[in-house]
């Protein structure tokens, strides 16, 4: 089977040094990967680069086995399949929650209806039905986005990313902002959403959220210094590579 993400010696220029460093990381369907390292490790350069927004300067980006295409309907057929779930969110305020769970759906529908998306609601019962599984109130809906509070826009912001139904999951630290309680829900979520046959990469901050990853890959300066399945003690199993992957850098 072939691999959901394959990065093959990717670098990306940066000022002091690079943002990645000859970078090869391979993801497979239904592996749940954790990204860790210190603040400027290139963690979020990396998950850029694997949704298509960064373009290495050096080296190959594969999706399901194919370089990402310039532009056309295979760019969004593509694009379709890799959700994202940024640490800014990147909702629109001003729209209905219901709009924005439904533009995880517009590589899916195109313009016309993502048009209509605008001016009606649209799948309602979809909508109601994901809102239930994110522990939400369905009466929110109809709700803009800005109404909400911290914890229930994070997931509104998932909720398009289940929308999406991608095959490849990413999402750059979605968890530093968040309450312990809140944080370890969403954590659950993801993970239980990035089993076959889909495949998750999640940058994290803090290694002891690791517990239910698959493996472990840490980032220093652009590089990649560790590379390890999780063993199942957890993190505690991989103390002395965290401190050597963390020494002399704030996290």
């Amino acid at each position: 089977m072939l691999p959901a993400l394959l990065l093959d010696r990717v670098t990306v220029p940066g000022r002091d040094h690079p943002r990645l460093d000859q970078v090869s990381l391979q993801l497979a369907v239904g592996e749940r990967v954790a990204l860790i390292g210190p603040s400027g490790a290139g963690k979020s350069s990396l998950i850029a680069v694997a949704n298509g927004l960064l373009s290495p300067t050096a080296g190959q980006v594969l999706w399901q086995g194919q370089p990402p295409a310039r532009h056309g309907r295979l760019r969004r057929r593509q694009q379709g399949r890799i959700g994202t779930l940024w640490q800014d969110l990147r909702l629109v305020e001003e729209l209905t929650v219901q709009q924005n769970l439904n533009a995880g759906r517009l590589a899916e529908w195109g313009w016309p209806r993502a048009l209509l998306n605008l001016l009606l609601p649209l799948e309602t019962g979809a909508c109601r039905e994901l809102m239930q599984r994110l522990d939400l109130d369905p009466a929110l809906l109809s709700q803009p986005v800005a109404a909400l509070s911290g914890g229930q826009r994070q997931r509104v912001a998932l909720g398009r990313l289940l929308r999406q139904q991608p095959q490849l999951l990413l999402a750059d630290e979605p968890l530093a902002s968040l309450d312990p309680r809140l944080a370890a829900e969403l954590l659950a979520l993801l993970l239980r959403q990035g089993e076959a046959p889909r495949a998750l990469l999640l940058s994290l901050h803090r290694p002891d959220l690791l517990q239910g990853f698959d493996r472990v890959v840490g980032l220093r300066q652009g590089r990649v210094t560790l590379d390890r399945p999780l063993p199942a003690a957890g993190a505690a199993a991989l103390t002395a590579e965290l401190q050597q992957l963390y020494a002399g850098a704030a996290r």
